[in-house]
């Protein structure tokens, strides 16, 4: 959570003055906030739900994944990515990232197998895929492509929003996340047949309140619809995202200004597909080795990508013991249609995103950052690396204080 203040409170002290929480009949923010989030992202259809795994779930269940399906996930993403993929009946298939810690299009080209039908392009830490690339695979091989921007609210490529790109989008709105109301999330897309199929999927009794879509199969789905509290917060917090945003972008980009005009051997910022309009939510580097990576965390505390727990496949327990349900009848794993698709996940897959997660370090921007904290960061990072990469004892520099190196400020939980 990065902002929120009394606009948020008076907003949600309206609803319940109002007594206008569930949001069919009573209350209007809910509508208010999908019209207004279409408009923002330049798509038709934005539908609210519970959180940012329903809307993954909602969102491959819109454009028909099921059983017999495969669904390229990265290797690095939150788990709930993957198992969104399991609650449809389909299969996710693990791909290497790349140095951008986004989803590699060579791994993406090389992992398309008979039964591949989509792949999920992961906008991970705000940062953005190489979404160019990743449409035209999709296109040449007749893919779906679903955008993961949970962690990339607010951010854009190339001068479109994130989740407006692929064929769906999915966002969550979760406490962690650039836009929040404690939990909660959307799915965007221009496809009319897909949004009525989004609104099918979070809300089965949807068409008893807002009549029944043309052109739409109903189906049984499960409850994930919003209430008019999240509704209500976030109209309050999309007037700030773009701020808040801007902000991090801001903070970024000055502190590689100030580490560009000092030659660091060794330190190098992980590489940007649109640095310019992405989230700016982290600044990344790769270092030679993870050695020098634990070092420099030892030092100044950088995160680890390697080290989010739940972020990397490799701690993914559902998918590596197989159990994609909770009846062994429900178990995609189990499941004949799945029979001819690639069910094994071996922790020893993916080394390339391994090692580079290992050597990756990561700084969170924070748009309460005041000038002279951004300069603190800088000055750390600089005399960090001086001595991790050029030998400099640790106890001839000093590390400045400031709010970047206040251990609280480090929480990775991501829980979509």
């Amino acid at each position: 959570m990065y902002i929120v203040g009394e606009e948020e409170a008076q907003a949600l002290q309206r609803v319940i003055r109002e007594r206008a929480l569930f949001r069919y009949g009573f209350g209007k923010e809910c509508d208010r906030f999908e019209q207004r989030y279409g408009e923002h992202l330049n798509v038709k259809h934005v539908a609210l739900t519970v959180s940012g795994t329903f809307a993954l779930s909602a969102a491959l269940t819109a454009i028909g994944i099921g059983p017999g399906d495969e669904v390229l996930v990265p290797a690095h993403t939150y788990m709930a990515t993957a198992t969104s993929v399991l609650t449809t009946g389909a299969i996710p298939v693990i791909v290497d990232i790349d140095e951008s810690l986004t989803i590699s299009p060579r791994a993406i080209e090389g992992a398309i197998g008979p039964q591949t039908k989509a792949v999920i392009a992961v906008h991970m830490w705000g940062a953005a895929c190489d979404m160019d690339a990743i449409m035209e695979i999709a296109a040449k091989h007749d893919l779906l492509v679903v955008e993961d921007a949970c962690q990339g609210v607010g951010g854009s490529y190339r001068g479109k929003k994130f989740g407006s790109i692929g064929h769906i989008g999915a966002f969550s709105f979760n406490y962690h996340k650039n836009m929040t109301c404690g939990e909660g999330g959307a799915v965007a897309t221009s496809n009319d047949i897909y949004a009525g199929r989004t609104r099918c999927a979070i809300d089965p009794c949807h068409y008893y309140w807002k009549g029944r879509p043309d052109g739409v199969d109903l189906f049984a789905g499960n409850g994930g619809r919003a209430s008019e509290l999240q509704g209500a917060m976030l109209n309050v917090q999309l007037d700030r995202i773009d701020g808040i945003v801007a902000a991090m972008r801001d903070e970024r980009r000055r502190i590689l200004d100030i580490i560009a005009s000092n030659t660091i051997s060794g330190l190098f910022c992980a590489p940007m597909h649109s640095p310019e309009l992405d989230c700016g939510a982290h600044l990344m580097f790769q270092l030679p080795t993870s050695e020098a990576a634990e070092r420099f965390s030892q030092i100044m505390p950088v995160v680890i990508a390697g080290k989010t727990g739940r972020h990397t496949y490799t701690q993914w327990d559902q998918i590596l013991m197989e159990k994609g349900a909770a009846h062994h009848l429900m178990n995609p794993y189990e499941h004949p249609a799945n029979a001819a698709c690639r069910r094994h996940t071996a922790v020893d897959q993916c080394p390339s995103s391994l090692d580079i997660l290992m050597r990756t370090i990561m700084v969170p921007m924070r748009p309460e950052h005041q000038a002279d904290d951004i300069a603190a960061i800088a000055h750390n990072i600089l005399e960090t690396a001086k001595v991790v990469l050029e030998g400099k004892p640790a106890d001839e520099i000093s590390l400045m204080r400031a709010a970047a190196i206040d251990e609280s400020k480090f929480d990775m939980a991501d829980d979509r």
